[in-house]
């Protein structure tokens, strides 16, 4: 939204000595973002004159049309200057820029020879006088609206000041000089005139019978105003300071009628839509189009009509759509002599509806749909009738109205209440001063305040609230850090996820996120059975290749391995955190909570019962090496070590104590997986995958994946302290010779209880499986420490025995002697 200073200042009394830039910082401290500040005319000098076409010659000997052109500057004599222009014609009035001028960029104009002529000057378009974007001709006057050898930079209003303004969607309302102006009023403690103030008893006589104007659903639009005028003269033409007031917003001059329209809608904020009257039959009735149908739109687009788009039409066919676009078949054009002139305050979610469904965005569009002031259809619309009569031959015949303008309802307020949210005491009368500035009407003894018909959105206290905030200033409330208990913090599953992944990525895996979709046969092919085959179908799945939800994490991390490897990848370790869904209860229908009050517990429950079971886990797949064979060595793949080793880590990260067990689960290789039980239940697997399922998807050999179901670890704190013995320590080893059969788990647990409180550590460091008759050697460091005392050899000795007591008990393990 653009505002040119020279429009503002005509409502607000803004003394010289504030500057445009503290112009935008009030602006911005109100809540609205400044652009940009354009000083229009800052690098333009004179002399720049208006000139009348005298003569012109045209230059054919060249590929490109050039004109060698005689003009009327005002002065004695004719002057001649080149131009490559073809829009104007003799006769015509236009901007001429005279040697010695400077135009923006710096470009000087002087007398030069070019095309075998002197060319003593320049006939300028509006972009190279910096006043827009419109470079396809040269600026043309109508007769009798410019002078003749005057300058054209006064004339033309160029030096001004314009505030490029960014409006969010709920302040439409600042899509208007009147909004924009009022609003640096406020900021600045200025007086502010409003120009709606002049419109409130303005009356037109009726002078014949105008056109009928109906509503047909009040939901669709709350009043509707039809101004009917006759004995336009259609070669009347806009005046120079709307024409540039216009120009200035960003928009361009078309004709009188169409610029009163757009004018009236940048001052005031409620959009217009004239229609050739002479074209309506019958009257005009904003309906619904009801069925499907071609349409074509002033910019000459045919679009297909929805039966639900919102129209204005007459007795036989739609003329425009609502609140967006009008017709063709209606438009204002060169003969037109009878205009009906439309102002309705639409619902601005129709209007939403049609500019969407057509992708059309208009300047009236963007004004409606954001919601506009339901008074403004009677004083815009009078607005339009004053200055059309003012600027031409048009007479008013008559004024058709239709349903009223519905207003917010008014709304006692706490001024405590407002003191309390914004953090500082603020007086009432202040609250009061500031609720009287924005529009409002309040009553200072009940402070029931009636918002301002502008601001529909403006309902509640914490609405009102949020004004005084930004009216007072953001940078006047104090920033106070909220109470700690009030400070949210992450729970501890979110803290172990977190320190699970940064350990994970430390050690050079990378994250990976997956679509948690898959189907029967990749379920099948992996081999999972029973519970965890068991899944849900989504209803509207992304893809029909895709129409279940996973069951695990790993056939994803497969697939990412694949994808990578197709596309020259090798070595890479790779994980995922997500949720899997198993079909392990019936599911309640959903359903949908009354939204105006919390739902009871059963409602919740309900809630919660019509969604599937999430478990959360983490998972990884090992590729290829993990080491390249350099000089220091050979290098070293992924194997199933390495796969049990990261488990564990998780685990030990936990701070959870664990046992490890053989596991045939699919889709590891039996055998050389192994399972990890907390408290009696399995909390996750690793090992090498299956060969069928790295043959499958094209992975290395020994490919190794581990996942752990992190939704089944029991809690446990984040840091499990200790301490540092201050004492020395006892190192022994020992050698167990056990069957084949005896995992080394058992041996060290048999080995931890007979030892007793004083082993600090115990650790597996050898093992030997050539020892034959089915029988290996398990060896064993065992460190022990008294706090308070160093142990005597005696102690240490005894100390082991015990341990060794107990695994020969447990396992029938045998000291190993030699």
């Amino acid at each position: 939204m653009r505002a040119p200073l020279s429009w503002i200042k005509e409502f607000v009394e803004i003394p010289e000595s504030i500057t445009a830039d503290q112009i935008s910082d009030a602006l911005i401290r109100v809540g609205f973002e400044v652009e940009e500040i354009i000083y229009q005319g800052a690098d333009l000098t004179g002399p720049l004159v208006f000139a009348k076409v005298l003569s012109i010659e045209e230059i054919t000997e060249f590929k490109k049309p050039i004109r060698y052109v005689g003009l009327d500057c005002g002065e004695k004599e004719t002057r001649y200057v080149i131009c490559g222009a073809t829009n104007f014609v003799v006769g015509d009035l236009i901007v001429a820029a005279l040697p010695g001028a400077v135009l923006p960029g710096d470009f000087a104009i002087g007398s030069r020879e070019t095309y075998g002529k002197v060319s003593n000057g320049m006939i300028c378009s509006a972009r190279e006088l910096g006043l827009g974007d419109d470079h396809s001709g040269i600026m043309t006057f109508a007769q009798d609206t410019v002078t003749i050898g005057a300058d054209a930079i006064e004339g033309l209003m160029i030096n001004d000041v314009i505030f490029d303004i960014a409006v969010n969607p709920d302040r439409g309302y600042a899509l208007s000089i009147r909004g924009v102006a009022r609003e640096v009023a406020g900021a600045l403690g200025l007086a502010f005139t409003d120009p709606v103030d002049s419109l409130r008893n303005i009356s037109f006589a009726d002078t014949g019978t105008g056109v009928k104007a109906k509503i047909e659903d009040y939901a669709t639009a709350s009043v509707f105003y039809l101004r009917t005028l006759s004995n336009f003269d259609p070669t009347a033409t806009t005046p120079i300071w709307m024409r540039r007031r216009i120009e200035k917003m960003g928009m361009r001059s078309i004709s009188l009628v169409v610029d009163v329209t757009n004018y009236v809608m940048l001052e005031l904020g409620q959009p217009l839509h004239a229609f050739d009257a002479a074209k309506v039959k019958g009257g005009l009735t904003i309906k619904r189009a009801g069925k499907a149908q071609p349409f074509t739109t002033l910019d000459g687009q045919v679009r297909q009509l929805d039966p639900d788009d919102l129209m204005v039409c007459d007795e036989t066919q739609p003329l425009a759509l609502a609140g967006t676009m009008g017709g063709a078949s209606s438009e204002i054009s060169e003969t037109t002599t009878e205009i009906a002139l439309e102002a309705v305050r639409f619902d601005p979610t129709c209007v939403a509806k049609n500019s969407r469904r057509h992708k059309l965005s208009s300047e009236a569009s963007r004004r409606l749909e954001r919601s506009v002031d339901p008074s403004l259809a009677q004083y815009a619309s009078a607005r339009f009738v004053q200055l059309l009569t003012e600027n031409s031959s048009a007479t008013h015949v008559a004024t058709v109205i239709d349903g009223e303008p519905r207003f917010s309802p008014s709304l006692k307020v706490d001024p405590s209440y407002i003191s309390r949210i914004i953090g500082i005491e603020i007086a009432p009368a202040e609250i009061v001063g500031i609720l009287k500035t924005i529009g409002c009407v309040v009553n200072e003894k009940t402070f029931e305040v009636q918002p301002p018909s502008w601001r529909a959105d403006l309902l509640t206290q914490a609405d009102f609230t949020e004004e005084v905030a930004r009216m007072i200033g953001y940078d006047k409330i104090p920033s106070i850090l909220p109470p700690r208990p009030k400070h949210a913090s992450l729970t501890p599953a979110q803290k172990r996820r977190r320190a699970i992944s940064t350990m994970l990525a430390s050690r050079g895996l990378a994250e990976v996120q997956t679509f948690p979709f898959t189907n029967q046969q990749t379920i099948d092919s992996l081999g999972f059975l029973g519970e965890r085959a068991s899944t849900y179908r989504i209803a509207n799945p992304m893809s029909e290749e895709f129409p279940l939800m996973r069951v695990h994490l790993v056939p994803g991390l497969l697939e990412v391995a694949q994808r990578n490897i197709s596309r020259g990848a090798k070595d890479f370790a790779i994980f995922e955190m997500g949720s899997i869904f198993r079909s392990s209860q019936k599911l309640v229908p959903m359903i949908s909570p009354e939204l105006g009050k919390k739902p009871n517990a059963e409602v919740i429950q309900s809630i919660y019962a019509s969604l599937p079971p999430q478990a959360f886990h983490v998972a990884g797949l090992l590729v290829g090496r993990v080491e390249d064979e350099d000089w220091q060595g050979k290098s070293r793949s992924y194997t199933w070590q390495d796969a049990i080793a990261y488990a564990q880590d998780i685990l030990q990260l936990c701070n959870l104590s664990w046992t490890v067990k053989r596991s045939d689960l699919a889709p590891w290789h039996p055998g050389r997986c192994a399972e990890l039980i907390i408290d009696g239940k399995p909390v996750a697997h690793a090992g090498e995958l299956h060969p069928r399922i790295v043959e499958m998807y094209g992975l290395p050999e020994r490919s190794s994946a581990f996942a752990v179901a992190l939704n089944a670890l029991p809690d446990s704190p984040l840091v499990r302290p200790s301490t540092v013995g201050t004492m020395p320590a006892a190192l022994q080893d020992v050698a167990l010779i056990v069957d084949s059969s005896v995992t080394a788990a058992e041996v060290e647990a048999a080995l931890r209880e007979g030892a007793g409180e004083l082993l600090e550590s115990l650790s597996l460091f050898d093992r030997y499986d050539k020892l034959g008759d089915g029988k290996i050697s398990l060896a064993f460091s065992l460190v022990f420490r008294a706090a308070d005392r160093t142990l005597t050899g005696a102690e240490v000795s005894e100390l082991r025995d015990a341990a060794v007591k107990s695994a020969a008990k447990a396992t029938g393990a045998i000291l190993r002697t030699a």
